[in-house]
C-alpha cells in the first residue's frame, strides 16, 4: 500500500513499446509505495515486465518505449512523467540510482575504480582531489571492501565479481540518493558473495533511510531482505503484500506456482519432481481476453476467461488480481501444480552402477606472464595451480555435484574433462579407457558422449545462426540424423525445454537470456550423449522454468541414463538433482559424500559456510549463523597449509597454518578433510544447532 510519507508513489503506470509500427501495451496499471527504510521487491518470470516497469520509474525507458502521460511517478513530491532527459540527470545524479545485474558493464576498464567513485564527487560537490579520494575510500570501507586504501587505484578486471558489484553499491550511494533500484545485482554472484552483498544493501538502506526498489526472481532473496513485495505477470500485478504474509498465505494461484517451484535443501529427485508452472507466458501481442495468467491456472474457470479481475484490496495491507482469492483465502480451493512422483532410483543404488567417467589426480597449471624486471633478469615465475590432484569418479545415469565459490576452480575442471584445456598432469578415463585431453585430438564418437551447457549462453550461441540452425548441427554431426529428422528433433528439444516452435526461427540476439540458456540446454541434449557437464545450468532461469528444466534433467536422465557432471552456486539446485557432491576451494576437494549425508548438517567448516549462506524462501528463518569474511585468495598466493584456514570460523591454531589437513572416512562414503576430527565436527555442529533453537 502507498503512505502519505512515501518517497516513491507510482500510480496507474502504463507502458507501451512500439513494435513493427504498432504501440503495444507492455505494463498495465503498475502501482508501488515506498518509504524511508523500506525495501519493496518485485518478482516475476522473465517478460513479466517488472524490469520495464522499474525502468518506467528511472524515466529511462528505451527509444521505442513510452509511458501514458495520464500515469503518475511522483518521487520526493514531485511528477516525473512528464520530465525529459535533460530535466532528469539532476535527479539521477543525485537522488535516484540504479544498481544493474552486470557490475562490469557499469564499471569502465580503462579507469581505476577510485577514480571513477571521485569523478563524481568531484562533479557534484564541487570537492577537489584529496577531499574526494577520502570519501572514496570511507564509501569502499562502509560496503566492506578488504584493504579499500589498495583497492582505489585497481582496475575493474583486477577486482573479483563480489568485488565489483559492491564498488557499484558504494557508485550507487555516494551520492546518499533517496532511491535504489535494483536489478537483479547478486545474479551472478555465488552463494557466499550473495550473502554478503545482500546483508551490505539491508544495512545501507536502513541506516541512509533511503528506499530501494529489488528486482529478483529469487524468491529466496526477497524473503531475507524485503519488506513488501509485488509479484508480476504478463504486464499485470498480480499480487502485493507485506513478505511475510505473502509468503505465509500467498492468495493467487500464481504466486503459489512460484512458491512450490522452489527447490529447497533436503529435497530430492528420488522423493517428488518439483512442482512447475505449466504452460508459457503469452506474447504481448495477443493477451488473453480474461486473466492474464488463466491459460496457465489450475483454477480457472468460465470467467478467468472472459473477463479481467480487478486488483482489490483484500485486508489493510494487501491486493490480489485474481476472482477466486476468497476461496483460496478460506482455504477451500487451492492450485495442484505437483508434477507427481519423480521415477528415480533409490540412492543406494549408485554402487551398482558402473564408472562412466573417472578422474585420477588432475592438476591444472597457468603459466604466469613475466614482468620485464623478470625478463631482464631471466626469471621465470612459477606457475599457478589452479587444479590440485583432483580425483572424481562419475557413474552411468548419476549426478556429480561440483560446489564452491567463484575461483575456487570448478570451471576449470570442467574445461579440462571436456577437453577445452589441456591438463597439466593426470588421467582421464572414458569407460576404462584413456582419452586425450585435447578436444582436437578426440575423435568424433567421444565427442558426442561428452557435451556441456556453459555458464553464459550469450557466449555459447553463435548470433548469426538461427535456434534451429544451432540445434540441428549436432543433430545432424555427431547424431547423423537427417535434414527432416533434425527438423523435428529440434522442435522437440524446444518444447522439452519450455520453448514455443516458433523459437526454431529466432536469432539469439532476440532472445533473453533465460531462453538463450534453454536452447543450450536443448543443444546439449542434441547429440544424446552419455555425459553432460553442466556449468551453472539454471542460474539464469526464472524459478518457475528452473524447475521445469531440473524436472526435464531428472527424467532424461533416467530415460537415457545420461551422467551429469553439476557445477553450481545454488546448493539447492545441488541438492535437488545431484547423487554424490564434491565440495571445492581453491583448486583442491575438501568434502565429498551423498547429498543426502552432506547437507544435513554440514559437516566442514567450508561447507558449513555455504549451507549457512543460502537465501532461504522463508522470512521468519533467521539468516545462518556463518558468514565468511573477506573473499576467497587468489591462487597465486594460495595459503599454506590447510587453504581454507584465512576464512575458517572453526581454526584451532598453527596446524591449520602449517600442515595439510587428513582426510577422514566415515565409512559410508563421505570423507572430509580437516584437522578437527569427525567427532570434533559433528560436535560443532551440535551446539550451533542448539544455539539456533535457543
Amino acid at each position: 500500500m502507498i503512505a502519505s510519507n512515501s518517497i516513491l508513489r507510482v500510480e496507474n503506470l502504463n507502458i507501451d513499446y512500439e513494435i513493427g509500427r504498432h504501440w503495444i501495451r507492455i505494463v498495465r496499471d503498475f502501482r508501488i509505495g515506498l518509504g524511508p527504510g523500506q525495501i519493496h521487491g518485485l518478482v516475476g518470470e522473465s517478460g513479466s515486465g517488472k524490469s520495464t516497469a522499474a525502468s518506467a520509474v528511472m524515466r529511462y525507458l528505451p527509444p521505442n518505449g513510452r509511458t501514458d502521460p495520464a500515469s503518475l511517478i511522483e518521487f520526493l513530491g514531485e511528477n516525473l512523467v512528464a520530465k525529459t532527459p535533460r530535466e532528469m540527470r539532476p535527479i539521477w545524479a543525485t537522488h535516484l540510482k540504479f544498481v544493474p545485474q552486470n557490475p562490469e558493464a557499469a564499471l569502465n576498464p580503462s579507469i581505476r575504480v577510485g577514480e571513477q567513485l571521485a569523478e563524481i564527487v568531484r562533479l557534484h560537490r564541487g570537492w577537489g582531489a584529496a577531499k574526494a579520494r577520502a570519501h572514496v575510500v570511507e564509501a569502499f570501507t562502509r560496503v566492506r571492501l578488504p584493504d579499500p586504501e589498495r583497492i582505489i587505484d585497481r582496475y575493474p578486471h583486477q577486482l573479483s565479481g563480489g568485488q565489483q558489484q559492491r564498488i557499484v553499491i558504494a557508485m550507487a550511494l555516494i551520492t546518499s540518493p533517496r532511491l535504489l533500484i535494483l536489478d537483479e545485482p547478486t545474479t551472478n554472484l555465488d552463494v557466499t558473495s550473495e550473502a554478503a552483498i545482500l546483508d551490505l544493501v539491508k544495512d545501507l538502506i536502513r541506516e541512509q533511510e533511503a528506499s530501494a526498489l529489488y528486482v529478483t526472481h529469487n524468491l529466496g532473496v526477497v524473503a531475507q531482505i524485503c519488506d513488501r513485495v509485488t509479484v508480476m505477470y504478463a504486464g499485470d500485478v498480480m499480487e502485493e503484500a507485506p513478505v511475510q504474509e505473502l509468503f505465509m498465505r500467498p492468495l493467487h494461484p500464481y504466486t503459489i506456482g512460484l512458491l512450490d517451484s522452489i527447490p529447497r535443501i533436503g529435497q530430492t529427485k528420488h522423493q517428488r519432481a518439483l512442482a512447475n508452472i505449466p504452460g508459457y507466458p503469452p506474447s504481448f501481442t495477443d493477451l488473453p481476453p480474461g486473466c492474464v495468467f488463466a491459460p496457465r491456472c489450475p483454477l480457472a474457470t468460465e470467467i478467468c476467461h472472459s473477463a479481467r479481475p480487478p486488483l482489490e484490496s483484500v485486508a489493510e495491507q494487501r491486493l490480489v488480481r485474481c476472482h477466486h482469492w476468497a476461496e483460496i483465502a478460506s482455504s477451500n480451493l487451492r492450485p495442484d501444480y505437483s508434477a507427481g512422483l519423480a521415477s528415480a532410483s533409490t540412492p543406494n543404488e549408485i554402487e551398482e552402477r558402473p564408472v562412466f567417467l573417472r578422474v585420477k589426480e588432475l592438476s591444472k597449471d597457468f603459466p604466469i606472464h613475466r614482468t620485464l624486471t623478470e625478463l631482464v633478469h631471466g626469471v621465470r615465475p612459477a606457475p599457478v595451480r589452479a587444479i590440485d590432484r583432483v580425483s572424481l569418479s562419475i557413474r552411468q545415469g548419476r549426478t556429480y555435484g561440483l560446489v564452491g565459490e567463484s575461483g575456487s576452480g570448478k570451471t576449470t575442471l570442467s574445461r579440462v574433462i571436456i577437453g577445452l584445456i589441456e591438463r597439466t598432469s593426470g588421467a582421464i578415463e572414458l569407460m576404462g579407457m584413456n582419452i586425450q585431453g585435447d578436444v582436437l585430438h578426440r575423435d568424433r564418437e567421444v565427442l558426442a558422449q561428452l557435451q556441456m551447457i556453459f555458464q553464459d549462453p550469450h557466449n555459447s550461441l553463435n548470433p548469426y545462426l538461427t535456434v534451429g540452425q544451432a540445434i540441428r548441427r549436432p543433430l545432424i554431426t555427431l547424431a547423423r540424423l537427417s535434414r527432416s529428422q533434425a527438423d523435428q528433433e529440434a522442435v522437440r528439444l524446444l518444447r522439452a525445454v519450455n520453448l514455443r516452435p516458433e523459437y526454431i526461427h529466432r536469432y539469439p540476439p532476440e532472445l533473453s537470456g533465460g531462453e538463450k540458456q534453454r536452447v543450450a540446454i536443448a543443444r546439449a541434449f542434441a547429440s544424446n550423449p552419455a555425459l553432460i557437464l553442466c556449468d551453472e545450468p539454471v542460474s539464469a532461469l526464472d524459478v518457475s522454468v528452473q524447475s521445469a528444466v531440473l524436472n526435464l534433467l531428472a527424467q532424461l536422465q533416467e530415460e537415457r541414463g545420461t551422467s551429469y557432471l553439476l557445477i553450481s552456486h545454488d546448493l539447492t539446485v545441488v541438492s535437488y538433482l545431484a547423487d554424490y557432491v564434491a565440495v571445492m576451494y581453491l583448486g583442491e576437494l575438501f568434502e565429498v559424500g551423498y547429498a543426502q549425508d552432506l547437507f544435513s548438517p554440514p559437516l566442514h567448516p567450508y561447507t558449513e559456510a555455504l549451507v549457512s549462506a543460502i537465501p532461504s524462501p522463508d522470512p521468519q528463518r533467521p539468516p545462518g549463523p556463518i558468514r565468511l569474511g573477506g573473499d576467497i585468495p587468489s591462487p597465486r598466493e594460495k595459503p599454506t597449509g590447510c587453504a581454507f584456514h584465512t576464512r575458517c570460523p572453526h581454526k584451532i591454531g598453527p596446524i591449520c597454518e602449517q600442515e595439510a589437513p587428513p582426510w577422514h572416512d566415515d565409512k559410508h562414503d563421505h570423507f572430509i578433510r580437516c584437522h578437527l576430527t569427525l567427532d570434533e565436527l559433528k560436535a560443532k555442529q551440535s551446539y550451533l544447532a542448539s544455539k539456533k533453537d535457543d
